[in-house]
């Protein structure tokens, strides 16, 4: 049973798992223009030319995907680094509020020293700044704290570019388990298989990936631990399992098990044993996600007739109906915050990503793409990743919670499906 003939019967036409050619490279391309950008200029960093990774452009690309800032011409005062003294005139002139400077050199021992400053070119302020010394393989990493560390100094906010994503592709017969650098770049294969992979759910200390695997012939729940590759069976009762999901604590999983006929919620010990139903009915029950407290569980149901979302307690008890708008809600990932829903929704035959505050229940469409699916919220609750189809073609996309802000990580040809967005790293 393909993964798309068996979603079709479990979430009554939810799109399957598609595929992205593994050898596949990212590039980040950002559409829209937000009313309240900072504009700042990121200037090459000295030595970088000679370096495997232009730091520069990763670090602009990475504040032009949050939607925050706007990027300006890095041209307009000359070569500079950390250690340079700041003429403001020209990056005024240019347009910039803030400037960021650096520099990377080779070590003895072969690593990289990576070294920057930030700027407040309207006060001629010097805002701080760090230095790394990293390997080869981590100037990339390098370059995403960089980022986080301006994003937090000028947005009070906990960065997420040094976060990872996880998702799924298929090229040929393989299908495999990707781990990425939130930007797409830098994936490492965590599992290849002949059969589908499917779901995959990060633990909230980012160490573990929860995942659905057909390599039974038929689904079955593993955890995987990132670091290691080691992974435990979780749950393979009788029937179909699946769709897991962390609770925040780590310490427990729910799950969707047929093991007493339909598709019903379950909880489970995250060292598995025996699941523990948490409610009793004929419906699909499927699709859970804890709420960032860990007191309620978010899942998609057809209770109603039609698939909605519903919340209810972990405890148990008798669920709440939360989307009223449209007759198709599926896919619910909830904002770290627990203020906003993210969802899919089938609306005149598109499958469209909303965006609802759960406090007014008004659901906004925030995208103009036919085929969303599988939202998942950045750990600092301001970006959303999904998987799409855009111009033909499959790709993951990321979007601030207001749509205006979009930027696409784009493979060179192929599908791409199941992105979840890893936490911070603990």
């Amino acid at each position: 049973m393909t993964p798309a003939t068996w979603r079709r019967r479990h979430l009554m036409g939810l799109l399957g798992a598609a595929a992205l050619p593994a050898w596949a490279q990212f590039r980040v391309e950002v559409t829209g223009v937000g009313l309240t950008q900072l504009p700042i200029a990121v200037v090459p960093f000295r030595g970088e030319a000679e370096a495997p990774q232009k730091l520069a452009s990763i670090v602009q690309a990475d504040l032009e995907r949050s939607g925050q800032f706007r990027a300006i011409d890095a041209r307009a005062g000359g070569a500079l680094d950390e250690s340079s003294r700041l003429d403001v005139a020209p990056w005024r002139q240019a347009g910039a509020d803030m400037l960021v400077v650096g520099s990377i050199g080779r070590l003895a021992d072969g690593r990289y020293d990576v070294r920057f400053r930030l700027w407040d070119v309207v006060r001629a302020q010097d805002l701080g700044g760090q230095s790394y010394a990293v390997t080869t393989g981590d100037l990339r990493l390098a370059a995403h704290r960089i980022a986080d560390f301006i994003y937090e100094k000028l947005t009070g906010e906990k960065g997420v570019f040094s976060t990872r994503i996880a998702y799924v592709t298929k090229n040929g017969p393989r299908y495999n388990l990707w781990v990425a650098d939130a930007d797409g770049e830098n994936a490492q294969s965590a599992l290849a298989s002949p059969e589908p992979v499917i779901s995959p759910a990060w633990s909230a200390n980012g160490t573990q990936l929860a995942y659905v695997s057909f390599e039974s012939r038929k689904p079955v729940v593993y955890v995987h631990e990132v670091a290691t590759g080691r992974r435990r069976l979780l749950a393979n009762f009788r029937g179909s399992n699946s769709a897991p999901a962390w609770a925040p604590d780590g310490r427990t999983l729910a799950v969707t098990l047929s093991r007493e006929g339909g598709s019903q919620l379950y909880t489970i010990d995250a060292g598995g044993g025996e699941p523990r139903r948490l409610l009793q009915s004929s419906a699909i029950d499927t699709e859970p996600v804890f709420a960032p407290d860990g007191r309620s569980i978010y899942f998609t149901s057809d209770r109603g007739g039609s698939p909605q979302i519903y919340r209810v307690a972990t405890t148990g008890g008798s669920p709440e109906r939360v989307t009223f708008g449209g007759s198709y809600n599926i896919s619910p990932t909830i904002s770290p915050d627990g203020r906003h829903l993210a969802f899919i929704s089938r609306v005149q035959g598109q499958f469209k990503l909303h965006v609802m505050e759960l406090p007014s229940g008004q659901p906004v469409a925030i995208t103009d793409t036919i085929a969303d699916e599988s939202p998942s919220f950045a750990p600092n609750g301001r970006l959303i990743v999904y998987a799409t189809r855009q111009n033909g073609r499959e790709a993951l996309m990321t979007t601030t919670l207001d749509g205006k802000i979009k930027a696409r990580l784009a493979g060179q040809s192929g599908d791409i499906r199941e992105p979840d967005w890893g936490p911070y790293q603990r």
